[in-house]
């Protein structure tokens, strides 16, 4: 699995308005946790950690932290602003080499379905697996072949195997499958109503009027 190496700062003020100046100037704060070491709140540039957020891989990170030994962690959680959707905070795992941990792996689909040249649909259910593994079995992401779907077919969690992994989602969990393209049916008028509708227009409807007739304005 892929390394990457992030520099962060501890950080030593911890309210909003620290918060908020750390984001004007293109850092986001976070937090480190670990079983084995107290929290650490710390702050990173903003291009750091985009990169390892917005994208379809899980990434181990080194973290250099001032002052602290060198980490091995992974992002668990992120937390995005409601209106501009930029990240405002994040939390750090650290890993411990004979720990397992539970995490969040995106899935990749293999081929072409067969289905699919058959006129269907494939249809992801799911991006991501959640799973148990010990930290040097962390992928990048799952591969999951899809070539020998056909329209109907589905792959379930309990038909997924993993060398090292176990996957955490229920097994009758829909991942991913081949689907039928729904067919939007005219509804066509049924003649016996367009004729009986055109029999009933083609009278004009008689309209009663509160005035006198004709004659009887005459005679007055």
């Amino acid at each position: 699995m892929e390394k990457v190496v992030v520099e962060a700062k501890e950080r030593k003020t911890i309210n909003k308005r620290s918060r908020n100046n750390l984001r004007n100037e293109g850092r986001v704060p976070g937090v480190l946790y670990g079983s084995r070491l107290d929290p650490i709140p710390i702050d990173v540039t903003r291009a750091a950690i985009h990169p390892l957020v917005f994208t379809a891989k899980t990434h181990l990170l080194s973290l250099k932290l001032d002052g602290h030994e060198e980490y091995d962690c992974i992002i668990k959680d992120v937390q995005f602003d409601p209106v501009s959707d930029e990240i405002i905070h994040f939390d750090l795992i650290g890993l411990t080499r004979d720990e397992k941990i539970q995490l969040e792996v995106p899935i990749r689909l293999l081929g072409s379905a067969v289905g699919v040249k058959e006129g269907g649909l494939l249809q992801e259910s799911m991006h991501k697996l959640n799973v148990e593994c010990l930290p040097n079995n962390i992928p990048q992401s799952l591969e999951i072949d899809v070539t020998e779907l056909n329209v109907g077919d589905s792959i379930h969690v309990a038909d997924l195997s993993f060398e090292h992994i176990t996957i955490i989602n229920p097994e009758d969990t829909i991942v991913v499958s081949v689907v039928l393209p729904k067919v939007e049916q005219e509804v066509e008028p049924d003649e016996e109503g367009e004729e009986f509708a055109e029999e009933e227009g083609a009278d004009e409807p008689e309209v009663i009027g509160k005035g006198k007739e004709p004659e009887e304005e005459n005679k007055d």
